[in-house]
Order: structure tokens, then sequence, then C-alpha cells
């Protein structure tokens, strides 16, 4: 237990003078009071009676005095040598008093089923992810030392405080400086809004974009973080099917000739979650169509960074000359999950009506940690660590799809991924994934919920390469490739479409 000392006793224990009850009365009435509704819990360690003393400003003897009445009581007992604890004996026998913080509220609640998502936080020995970093191989370091090297000058003290609007300039010059050289973008510092990552980065948009029964176009499938914010926002999804060209352009066309459509959502380098990249061909249709019907592309490329072929595509953003693509990404996969930094590119007149929203729900934003970033980025440190992250990751990616053709070539129909941290397997059997998910489970590997696609025309698995190392790699696949072995239930499907539906 911490030290009673912070427990603000002062506070909630109060004493009158002028009362005829004495003031040792009045002391020991507050702490059953106290612990009759829970505030100091069965064995907490009380502060002793020369500190509470001093705390309460009354006389020691008072507080020995309050001490020996709560003992008769029976509402704490003295151990030689150690202190005076709370003792249980009464708390919990108070009828109608608070002995824990209530687990409902006294009001009614709607219950927001929408945006429910699983939790797989299991402890195992290893474990799969969509597609996450390794944070062995995170900039912690360098991070650690520039954030305290930052704290410590006399002008990053400055960022300690409210800031007008919460922008950091300095960052968000060198933030457009390295969009701009890396992405093809035209931007200038008034077309970037710097947040805390992809899902604030979707929840900005859509609630600033979007209004009640506008319809949004996804792919099927799609990234389902995403479906629920838009449709937490009033929206009304249509699927598109995604093929390994990528999101079904023709589809939406004739999706637009039927029906107004406010947005369409893509993630065009690496489509979430098949990582197929969207073609050129169908990147420039998909521009032309928005210019002709007025939807907004709302383009997420947040594996942009890790791209492992020469030929990669700049954002739709970087050709974009009539203001119709809003650009989203992040530095949390660049760096770290927990470095929560990412950022819209956008028109200028929605910049300012994304920051009237934003400056409510998050005002000041991480001033210091986005000096740390334009700092890094300035000195070019970002690139560095980004030129030897993605050798890494290249690296990792080779290995992993060479041990999937070694152990599971005749069970899965997938493509080696052009860039991103993941892979993506259709299955050409149909197999029950939920108990492929808890037998795996039962031998220390962690295959998550939220990497299994199975509907009745898709068995499928997303499964993330970046964080394992080589032995890792290897031990999970060996894993997985004994249970697919089991006797699991499972009907034939024959994929002789190409298409992926979810």
């Amino acid at each position: 237990m911490s030290s009673p000392v912070i427990f603000p006793f002062k506070k909630l224990i109060g004493i009158n003078p002028e009362e005829d009850t004495p003031v040792y009365l009045q002391i020991a009435q507050s702490m059953i009071h106290l612990i009759r509704n829970g505030h100091l819990p069965t064995n907490y360690k009380l502060p002793g009676t020369r500190t509470l003393s001093e705390l309460l400003g009354v006389h020691r003897k008072t507080v020995v005095a309050a001490f020996n009445e709560l003992e008769m009581q029976g509402w704490i007992i003295v151990l030689a040598n150690k202190g005076c604890f709370i003792k249980n004996k009464k708390a919990e026998a108070v009828t109608g008093q608070l002995v824990s913080y209530p687990n409902l509220t006294g009001f009614s609640i709607s219950n927001n089923t929408l945006l429910e998502t699983t939790s797989d936080n299991i402890a195992s020995r290893i474990s799969f992810d969509d597609g996450q970093p390794d944070m062995r191989l995170a900039y912690s370091e360098q991070l650690a030392a520039r954030y305290s090297a930052s704290l410590g000058r006399k002008i990053g003290r400055r960022l300690w405080s409210y800031q007008p609007g919460g922008e950091n300039t300095f960052f968000r010059n060198q933030l457009t400086n390295f969009l701009n050289s890396t992405r093809g973008l035209r931007a200038t510092p008034k077309n970037i809004v710097s947040t805390r990552g992809t899902e604030m980065n979707l929840y900005l948009a859509a609630q600033t974009l979007l209004s009640a029964n506008d319809w949004v176009i996804v792919g099927n499938p799609s990234y389902h973080k995403a479906n629920m914010v838009f449709q937490q926002a009033g929206a009304v999804l249509k699927s598109v099917l995604v093929d390994y060209n990528g999101i079904d352009v023709d589809a939406i066309k004739k999706i637009c000739k039927r029906q107004p459509i406010k947005m369409v959502y893509i993630t065009p380098h690496y489509h979430y979650p098949t990582t197929v990249p969207l073609s050129t061909e169908r990147r420039l249709q998909l521009l032309e169509l928005s210019y002709r019907f007025g939807f907004i592309i709302l383009e997420d490329d947040y594996d942009y960074d890790f791209c492992f072929n020469s030929n990669a595509e700049l954002p739709l953003a970087s050709i974009d000359n009539k203001g119709m693509v809003v650009s989203i990404g992040s530095f949390c996969k660049t760096l770290a999950p927990g470095f929560r930094t990412g950022f819209i590119v956008a028109p200028e007149n929605l910049v300012k009506e994304i920051n009237k929203l934003k400056a409510i729900i998050d005002s000041n934003g991480d001033l210091m940690m986005e000096q740390v970033l334009g700092e890094m980025i300035a000195e070019g440190e970002i690139s560095r660590h980004l030129k030897k992250a993605h050798q890494t990751y290249r690296d990792r990616r080779d290995h992993f799809c060479n041990q999937l053709n070694k152990m599971l070539h005749s069970k899965v129909d997938y493509k080696l991924p052009p860039g991103g941290l993941a892979v993506w397997l259709p299955f050409q059997t149909r197999l029950n994934l939920s108990k492929v998910a808890k037998a795996c489970l039962a031998r220390s590997l962690n295959l998550p919920t939220t990497l299994l696609y199975q509907t009745k025309d898709l068995t499928a698995i997303r499964l993330g390469f970046a964080s394992f190392n080589e032995t890792e790699s290897i031990a999970a696949l060996r894993t997985l490739k004994k249970l697919l072995k089991l006797k699991l239930p499972k009907t034939t499907v024959h994929l002789t479409d190409p298409k992926i539906a979810s």
C-alpha cells in the first residue's frame, strides 16, 4: 500500500471548533464515515499520530484520543511496531452504505453495440498481430534522449503551457517538408492537421465531413474500426468487392449512377486487410469518378513507409488538382504504436473546419513530442531509421513467406505482399477459424479474433510478420501448420473467382 499521507485527510476530515462535540470525536466520526463508504478500505495503514496531527492542524494528543476511540469501537487495529490499520469489522455490515465504487449507474444509458470491440489481451508465449512493428527495433533510446534534452531547454519550456490553437509551427513546417519529399505532395503548413494517430484521423474526418444518412463506400473486406467510425457519424455503408487489383472501381461507378455518394474510403497502397495495391489504372479512374460525381476520397496510407518494390505509387493526393482527396497517415508504425502522432492533409478550408473540432477534443496536442519529432525529421534521423527498418522488415517478409511456402503451400492461396507489414492468407478449404484460434492458444500461440475473416464465401487470416524474428516466425508457423492438420470442421470452397469477399 502506498504512503497513507497521500490520502487527502485534510479535505475529508471536517473539524469545527465551534461545535459542542469534542474535536477528537469529530475526527473519529469523520473517519468512521470514510471507512463505511469505502474510502478507507480494510487493511489500509493510517499515518502516525504525529503526521496526522500536522496534516489536520491539531495537537497530537487529540489524534491519539481519536485513535483510541476508533480502536474501542472496533474500526481500527493497532499492531506494535507496525502501525494502525483499518479493521474488517463493520464496513461491510452497514446496510445501504458504500463499500466500493458502484458498478452500475443509477440512471439509464444506451448500450452502444456498434462501437464494441473484441480484446485479445491474452498472455501467451508468442502472438500474431495484424502487421505491427517490432518494438525491439523501435527508436526508443533516441526518442528518450531527445525528449529529455528538449525538456531541459528553456525554449522547450514554453511548450509546457497552452499554445494558441495548439500549434507547433516548427513541427508543422518539418512535417510538411517530410510529406512533400516522401509522398510527392505540394502541401503547405496550412494544409496539415497534426493528430494522435489513425483513429483520431478517422474520427475528425468523419465528424467533419459526414452527416446522417450519407452514403460511404468501403472495400469488402475492409478496416472494421473505420467502418464503425463512419456508422457512428450516421453514415450508411455500401461495400464494394476488392480483387487483386484493389477496390472495384467499375462497381463504384454503377453505384454513383443510382445513388449520391458522399465518400469513398480506401487504403490504396496495401488494402486493409488483403494487402493488395490499387492499380494505377483504377487510381486514375477513381479520381476521375470523384471529379464527375463529387464524392470525397478519404485516402488512408497506413503502411505507406514500407514499400518493398521499386515501382511504388504516390498517393492520390499527389495528383489531385481539384481538392477531392483527403489524405491521412501516422508515425505510429514508423516509430512505435505508442508514439501517437498522425496527420491529415487536406485543402486549407477543410483544415480550418477540422481544427475547430480538434480544438474541442484535443486543444493543445502533444507539443513536446511534436518538437522532438520535428527535430528528428530536420536532422534526417527519421529517414535513416526508416531505411534501416525497411531492410529488416523486407528480410522478415521474405523469410516469413518462404516458410509459408514450405509449410502451408497446399492449404493457402496467397501472393507476396509488395509492401506493408502483414500477409493475407485465403484458405483453399473452409475451416472453423474460431476453433483453430482456440487450439493455437492451447499451444501458447495467440491468434486474435481480429485477424480472422470468415463468411460463407471466405476463410482467411491476416498475419503480421514484422514483429517476429526468424526463430519466432518459424515457431509460430509450425504450430499453425500442426493445427491445420487436425480434423477441424471444414467444407471445400472453390476459389476460382479472383475477387475477395467478406
